[in-house]
């Protein structure tokens, strides 16, 4: 009828914000300050270089050795902290016993901890004169300085992130679920899979990406147990530096975009696969 008044659309609906318009022009100019505007210098950059130096810089052997241990570091700290991430956060909800307070505050020390401290501290440790490193010495072990510290260390700076998302999602579920499938008769193992990880999984699947593009940038706890053996135990960030300080921007820049370009399609791949565990979990 022409006498009643329309209803508000989407876009003028009442809400807290100052109009959808402020709010999306203020949210858009922040994330292009901050995120946008630097990338497309990156990009900018690297393209300066013209083609063959950027074909040159990105598959010589130095480099291709360094991204090869960022990422595959990352990918199995990620991996290593998923699993006992998941086992430390089910330990400190589901029990209680002894100093749980104490070790569930230690879990964000990594957060509090300066990377340079930390990765003095696990250099000092795994040394072959350090306490641990000792110990492995005699076993022919060597952590410190080899591709092996490097995954120690982003291991360690990655476990909170895991623990963290899954502790909250373990919390709210109810323990009655499990008794009641072990009551129906199901096993311990059939009750991890198909009672305890479903919901759980995409709390954890979460973790996991946040702990892989921690470790893949991981800087400050890396170079001072890695060694920074070129070929062997030199990382990408490091490298970035080096190029920086030999004032070879344009390297730099190639060698940053390679691994933005990496980080998100291996991210994207990860955040496809927890929305398809989202939606398979709703429709149970």
């Amino acid at each position: 009828m022409a006498g009643r008044a329309a209803a508000p659309s989407a876009w003028r609906r009442p809400s807290v914000l100052p109009g959808l318009g402020l709010s999306l022009g203020i949210t858009l100019t922040a994330l292009s300050l901050v995120v946008l505007i630097p990338l497309a210098a990156l990009f900018i950059k690297a393209a300066s270089a013209g083609p063959a130096e950027i074909w040159a810089i990105a598959t010589s052997p130095r480099t291709l050795a360094a991204l090869r241990l960022s990422f595959l570091g990352a990918l199995f700290a990620a991996c290593v902290n998923a699993v006992f991430g998941l086992i430390l956060a089910w330990v400190l909800v589901r029990y209680d016993f002894p100093g749980r307070r104490l070790i569930d505050a230690a879990v964000d020390l990594p957060f509090a901890l300066p990377t340079a401290v930390a990765g003095i501290a696990l250099a000092a440790i795994y040394s072959p004169n350090g306490w641990v490193g000792a110990l492995l010495a005699p076993l022919d072990i060597k952590v410190a300085y080899t591709p092996l510290g490097v995954m120690v260390a982003l291991i360690f700076i990655g476990l909170p992130f895991v623990v963290r998302m899954v502790q909250p999602v373990l919390e709210e579920a109810q323990g009655d679920i499990e008794e009641a499938a072990a009551l129906l008769g199901a096993s311990r193992l059939r009750t991890i899979f198909q009672v305890i990880l479903p919901p759980v999984l995409p709390a954890l699947l979460t973790g996991f990406v946040l702990a892989f593009a921690r470790a893949v940038g991981e800087y400050g706890s890396v170079i001072f147990i890695a060694g920074n053996i070129p070929m062997l135990s030199e990382i990408a960030p490091l490298l970035i530096v080096i190029k920086l300080e030999q004032f070879d921007y344009a390297g730099a820049a190639v060698i940053a975009t390679l691994m933005l370009l990496l980080s998100f399609a291996l991210i994207l791949l990860v955040n496809l696969i927890q929305a398809r565990a989202r939606r398979r979990l709703g429709d149970v």
